[in-house]
């Protein structure tokens, strides 16, 4: 029989929810304690350091898994790419006739597409973190954020190639005396990565954090992706559009960071520290107001999925 002045020795211990990997009730350390999370902002950031190693592990999974019983395999990279830009450079260079700031046709829609498929990657991969992971996250615990964060480093991968493949274009009309004109801008180049990938976890942890009550959302995600490239200067220069629609196309954190893109390596499109400044705190915001988002609902999305 447990006595009340036992009772109350023991009660403060455990009862102490902001105590991790400290003294328990039985004088014990503990290395690692876990416990329900409590607040909005009990985010436990320290912890994905920790779990580096399992965020290798689902970057090594995502980068094999994939085209793992494809014929190609990853050349699956160089292929989507180029047969994108294939089709642009029939549809809407020969028979719309859009122009293209005076730059060869193939390296200017080469060179959204490359900016574009990262964060669509992104987004598409984030948004489908709790229904996709739903078997081992009710198995096993570990920080959620691991799996969007795995994603964003996977991508790395992909974009890694494709970037290359562009780069080779844009070297080859160099060569050719086309009209591109690399500029100091091209040192912005890890900054617009980060900005891309911080896009599309953002969004997508927002939508992965929604579709545990809506499953509705999961159908709309690539459609819409779809309709928010065009939306997007990737088949169209931001000269081009009218300037009462202007305000519109910029409005989208992406137009910036891919005219800024094109600006660097090609010299041509428009450079603009407003908009890249805008694009940059609404990308903060979006990430910010995400990881609330998830944060909240990873607590009992196994009840809802």
């Amino acid at each position: 029989m447990v006595t009340s002045e036992e009772l109350a020795a023991t009660s403060p211990a455990l009862g102490d929810k902001s105590t991790t990997g400290s003294e328990s009730a039985s004088g014990r350390n503990w290395d690692l304690v876990i416990r329900p999370q409590s607040g909005w902002f009990d985010l436990h950031l320290r912890d994905l350091w920790r779990y580096r190693d399992l965020i290798m592990l689902f970057v090594w999974r995502d980068f094999v898994a994939k085209y793992k019983q494809t014929i190609l395999g990853p050349l699956w990279y160089l292929v989507q790419p180029l047969l994108t830009m294939v089709v642009f450079v029939v549809i809407f260079g020969k028979i719309a006739k859009i122009p293209t700031d005076g730059l060869p046709q193939q390296v200017f829609y080469l060179c959204g597409i490359t900016a574009w498929n990262y964060f669509a990657e992104c987004l598409n991969a984030t948004s489908g973190t709790f229904i996709q992971n739903a078997g081992i996250f009710g198995k096993v615990y570990f920080p959620r954020l691991v799996i969007p964060i795995s994603v964003v480093i996977s991508g790395l991968i992909r974009f890694g190639i494709q970037f290359a493949l562009f780069l080779a274009f844009a070297v080859y009309f160099l060569a050719k005396g086309a009209n591109v004109h690399p500029n100091a801008a091209v040192l912005l180049t890890p900054y617009l990565i980060f900005l891309m990938a911080a896009l599309g976890i953002g969004l997508g942890i927002i939508i992965s954090s929604l579709t545990t009550r809506f499953r509705d959302l999961q159908f709309l995600v690539q459609f819409g992706v779809q309709l928010l490239m065009y939306g997007t200067p990737i088949v169209y220069p931001l000269s081009l559009v009218p300037e009462r629609y202007k305000w519109i196309v910029a409005a989208n954190p992406m137009s910036a960071i891919v005219e800024s893109f094109r600006y660097g390596f090609l010299g041509a499109g428009s450079f603009d520290l407003v908009l890249l400044a805008y694009s940059t705190t609404t990308i903060f915001v979006i990430v910010f107001v995400g990881i609330l988002l998830f944060n909240r609902v990873e607590k009992g999305f196994m009840d809802t999925v």
